[in-house]
């Protein structure tokens, strides 16, 4: 499946750019649930608070069902918690029924957890060639390549054969809850938010598609039949040639 990149000058105006594309995305779809699973990071908050200010009342909402890709095993209410930022920037000030809200219990214990999810994520969403089609999927990607919480210690992880698994940091062995590589890649679109110098080299490295870039855990998510759409700033594609 061949990649899209669309290039902005600012972190600002890529995510002033994407809100609209994502809602304008939501509209369209002829499915009167819209699944969305989001991530964390500070460009992913940048387009909350996008979103929250500029479709804080929009009835779309009351179709879009909000899932995460990843979560760090902590309560809710810690500042490293995914849905604890995404709950204070946007979901807290969006018309979005609660009951359309399914977040990873960090409190919970991983492994319990992962299984858990994954149940909930096989019940509620289509499932295709055996794994969860969600209509759209917000990634982004650490300094050291990895996407969702999928590290390059961890490769494994992208084709494993559950839904979520318990994935660890390779530096402060903090434990997560990740959606895996396959369940990725079965997504109807997969969108990448880029922005800073310092995810240059390994955008670069990804989109070169040598042997750096599939040593990245990044570099392997494609879409199987879905699209790939890489939304970046100017500062991160400076090295793309």
């Amino acid at each position: 499946m061949e990649r899209e990149l669309h290039i902005f000058p600012n972190p600002e105006e890529l995510a002033k750019q994407v809100s609209i594309v994502l809602m304008d995305w939501i509209d369209k779809s002829s499915n009167n649930k819209f699944h969305l699973a989001i991530s964390g990071g500070s460009t992913p908050n940048l387009l909350f608070s996008v979103l929250a200010t500029n479709f804080a009342e929009s009835p779309l909402w009351q179709k879009t069902h909000i899932w995460w890709v990843d979560e760090r095993m902590v309560p809710p209410g810690d500042p490293e918690s995914n849905f604890g930022v995404a709950n204070k920037l946007l979901l807290s000030k969006i018309t979005i029924p609660e009951t359309n809200i399914h977040r990873i219990l960090g409190e919970q214990v991983p492994y319990q957890e992962a299984e858990n999810y994954s149940r909930q994520i096989r019940k509620q969403i289509i499932m295709k060639d055996g794994w969860p089609r969600f209509d759209l999927i917000f990634l982004g990607i650490g300094d050291d390549g990895h996407t969702a919480s999928i590290f390059p210690n961890q490769m494994e992880l992208l084709k494993s054969d559950r839904i979520c698994e318990v994935a660890i940091h390779p530096i402060t062995y903090q434990q997560r809850v990740t959606l895996t590589g396959r369940a990725i890649n079965n997504a109807g679109k997969v969108c990448i938010l880029v922005t800073g110098e310092n995810k240059a080299e390994r955008i670069s490295e990804i989109w070169s598609e040598g042997e750096k870039g599939k040593k990245l855990p990044a570099g392997w998510i494609h879409p199987i039949e879905g699209q790939s759409i890489w939304f970046a700033d100017k500062k991160a594609t400076t090295n793309i040639r």
